[in-house]
């Protein structure tokens, strides 16, 4: 009964400190996304992020939590230790959306339909996977997320970027314009942060820390999350080399955080060396899918929709390759089902915040920033003055 007892309470702090290590990530999106915005936006993107993660918690707490997986009811941690753990996670997948959207977006626009998502759309997909749903006795497979929390963020954003329409003066003559981030040691802090929480997000999902099996899968997943972010981070940086001649530090986050994403599907069954592989391919996939997107004129100011969109998808279609539980059909069926639930009911809820409330700021509040037209506050008031563009 003692040892039984103190199993119970280690894997416990273990489920909440992950989730603090999880929550971290709050910070290091907003980071991310404030480095990569023109100066004018940088108040509202961090208004954004405080914001959404406060929803997120409220949301998931008054209806999502129970949607997805009912009262809990775990007889090895706390079940207020895994609803905790479980709300940050979709925190995370609101914070995807918040880049893609910014510098164009109402921020009650964007905060209504966080709420939509928090308490409905994300809880709803989810229980078919970690809920024990419909996709778990398909033989789905998804760890950590690749799919359910960053593919589904992905979804949400694509549907509400199409709504949207790209900024003002970022495509002319059929060609994408560079709007420099405002402040690029801010979206390198940003990348560290997250890369440190990830640890969290992929090494909690084990659930469990007693037992020697329980400590030799986290002690992996920690090393194999660590070392395809490493990786990612290189490809990106060589395929930038290659093509541009430059190394675009923008790129390279992104190909460090696209290594992250793809490893979540499954951390805990490749070696190291086919983690780095994965997390290599990663980073040059997204640097080819941010100049698709550019090409499409599909305007995504932080590169949300390859990090987590396709790096979400290929994280799950190499699942198969190390964990023999998976198949690709029904990785693909999985990966599929999550993507139209997602990106077609929130283009349902884009489409109505459009009709009634309008989700676009004007021209005029564009050029001028949107610190000023819904916050009232300049991030770098002594130093910047709003952007012409």
């Amino acid at each position: 009964m003692e040892s039984t007892n103190l199993a119970f309470a280690l894997d416990t702090f273990y489920l909440l400190i992950s989730g603090a290590l999880v929550m971290w990530m709050a910070a290091g999106f907003a980071m991310l996304e404030a480095g990569l915005v023109r100066a004018k936006n940088t108040t509202e993107i961090l208004t954004k992020n405080i914001t959404l993660y406060a929803l997120a918690c409220v949301c998931y707490l008054l209806i999502g939590y129970q949607l997805m997986y009912g009262e809990g009811g775990s007889d090895t941690y706390a079940d207020a230790a895994d609803f905790f753990f479980q709300s940050v996670f979709v925190a995370t997948a609101l914070s995807i959306v918040s880049g893609a959207v910014a510098e164009r977006m109402k921020l009650i626009s964007f905060l209504l339909f966080s709420i939509v998502l928090a308490a409905f759309l994300y809880p709803v997909q989810g229980a078919w996977s970690w809920g024990g749903g419909f996709l778990s006795a398909w033989g789905f497979v998804d760890f950590a997320g690749s799919g359910i929390v960053h593919l589904a963020g992905a979804a949400a954003a694509l549907a509400g970027v199409i709504v949207l329409g790209p900024r003002r003066g970022k495509y002319k003559d059929g060609k994408p314009q560079a709007f420099p981030g405002a402040n690029m040691p801010l979206a390198a802090l940003g990348t560290f942060i997250l890369w440190f929480g990830w640890f969290g997000f992929n090494g909690g999902s084990q659930l469990q820390l007693s037992g020697a099996g329980n400590a030799d899968a986290i002690a992996l997943i920690f090393v194999n999350t660590n070392i395809a972010a490493a990786a990612g981070t290189l490809g990106a940086l060589l395929l930038t080399k290659l093509t541009a001649k430059k190394a675009d530090l923008t790129m390279i986050l992104n190909g460090a955080l696209a290594g992250l994403v793809a490893i979540t599907a499954q951390p805990a069954t490749p070696s190291p060396e086919l983690a780095a592989v994965f997390g290599f391919v990663a980073g040059l996939i997204v640097v080819v899918s941010i100049l698709m997107f550019d090409k499409l004129r599909i305007d995504d100011p932080v590169g949300a929709l390859s990090v987590h969109g396709v790096g979400g998808i290929f994280g799950l279609l190499i699942v198969p390759l190390s964990d023999s539980t998976a198949t690709f059909s029904g990785q693909l069926s999985g990966a599929a089902v999550i993507f139209a639930w997602m990106f077609f009911t929130s283009l349902a809820v884009w489409w109505i915040l459009h009709k009634i409330i309008g989700i676009r700021v004007s021209k005029e509040q564009e050029y001028q920033g949107a610190d000023s037209v819904d916050c009232g506050v300049e991030a770098y008031p002594e130093f910047v003055r709003s952007s012409p563009r």
